[in-house]
């Protein structure tokens, strides 16, 4: 039986880090989202809580595809908790590296550093872990979360403000955390994904931290149009590395900034702030979407409609080769299948009629095509090739048909 939080069902725990468990929900409207739980020890901290929920207003000002928006919050209650854009994909840290597609990368964690930094956000702890990769397409998560609950005891609570390896050495020797912070965060998190190897090494994080402040980076095999920006970005000093600006300038992108126009309430600190930041109208989970990108629920139907299609194309194959191989000593048989094949397609296309969904008439196209391939295939293949072959055919196709779904 689903739980809910507020507003939200909550159906599946995705993961946790430092500061919460992270859900997957559904909003009042039956959209996808994923709920951050904090931690007790989180908000056991009124102080870190009062300056999450003051930080709250500014988050919610950041948009565009890179990056996964704040929703909604509440501080109200014992489970505080705060909303984002659900993200599906995997995070860089568990996709192949070297990643293929360098560039799209870079430039997407580019703008996603001007929409932070433009809206006065530090995300803080820029990392492998906190990108998500969906439809090769980086989508940073929890900027401003790490910033925001920055305090002694939420640290000395067991949470890691920060990852050595990734976080800038002005604030491993305790400076302040600022955009150039997240640039150093930036230059790190690249230089993993086009060499496959942590900038500064693995193995105990004081030791990490160590080379971080002292030792050089390892970019050995960065391609050379990356490796003198990379090196730039992690330079020792703050003030030698370029800004979010200049970066997506270097990569051939502008920085336009990507701000969210919403409503400004009123938002009060501690506990008591979270019932107006809950109210905040989740409508608008996708305001920095660019002209010509697909929302969520049409990237699913388009999905959906993918993995149709390719099933369409499998059964007309099929059934194609089942009816020739039919043909010969049972007539019947064959005309049974293509009979049915038949039936079932059209019994689809007056469902994709009836739905009139963005999709209609190229589902209704492929289902007209889809039959018609089958018939034609059956017909080519009974008069070319003799039964034993057509059945040998068949088999293949049945089994690598079985295959193919159990690995999927």
């Amino acid at each position: 039986m689903s739980e809910h939080l507020g507003p939200y069902q909550l159906l599946s725990r995705l993961g946790a880090g430092g500061f919460g468990h992270v859900h997957l929900a559904l909003d009042q409207e039956g959209r996808t989202v994923a709920v951050k739980v904090l931690h007790p020890h989180v908000t056991a901290d009124s102080a870190a809580l009062a300056r999450l929920a003051r930080e709250v207003e500014t988050m919610r000002l950041v948009g565009g595809k890179n990056v996964a928006e704040v929703l909604d919050a509440s501080f109200d209650g014992d489970r505080p908790y705060l909303v984002t854009r659900y993200v599906q994909g995997k995070p860089l840290s568990a996709v192949p590296v070297p990643v293929a597609d360098l560039r799209k990368l870079a430039t997407g964690l580019a703008e996603a550093l001007v929409a932070m930094h433009d809206a006065g956000v530090v995300h803080r702890d820029l990392k492998p872990a906190n990108v998500m990769m969906s439809e090769g397409e980086p989508v940073v998560i929890d900027f401003g979360i790490a910033h925001a609950l920055d305090s002694l005891s939420v640290t000395a609570s067991g949470a890691v403000v920060g990852t050595p390896g990734y976080l800038a050495p002005e604030v491993l020797e305790g400076g302040p955390a600022g955009p150039a912070a997240d640039v150093f965060s930036f230059g790190a998190t690249l230089a993993y994904a086009a060499t496959g190897r942590h900038p500064y090494g693995t193995g105990p994080a004081s030791a990490v931290a160590y080379r971080v402040v002292h030792h050089e980076p390892d970019l050995e095999g960065a391609p050379g149009w990356l490796e003198p920006l990379l090196a730039e970005c992690l330079a020792t000093d703050p003030a030698a590395r370029p800004v979010a600006a200049d970066i997506c300038a270097r990569l051939g992108v502008a920085a336009v900034p990507r701000l969210r126009r919403l409503p400004r309430p009123s938002v009060g600190t501690g506990r008591r702030s979270g019932r107006d930041v809950h109210h905040m109208a989740t409508r608008e989970w996708q305001p920095g979407r660019a002209v010509g990108e697909l929302s969520a629920e049409d990237a699913r139907a388009r999905h959906q409609e993918r993995v149709r299609r390719r099933w369409l194309a499998g059964s007309t194959v099929f059934v194609g080769l089942l009816s020739a191989a039919a043909t010969e000593p049972l007539p019947e048989v064959a005309l049974f299948l293509m009979a049915v094949f038949s039936l079932a397609v059209v019994v689809d296309a007056g469902f994709a009629l009836f739905s009139r969904g963005p999709f209609t008439k190229g589902r209704v196209i492929a289902d007209a095509v889809g039959v018609a391939g089958a018939i034609g295939l059956s017909v080519a293949l009974s008069a070319f090739f003799s039964t034993p072959v057509l059945a040998l055919f068949a088999g293949t196709a049945l089994v690598l048909g079985i295959v193919f779904l159990l690995t999927a």
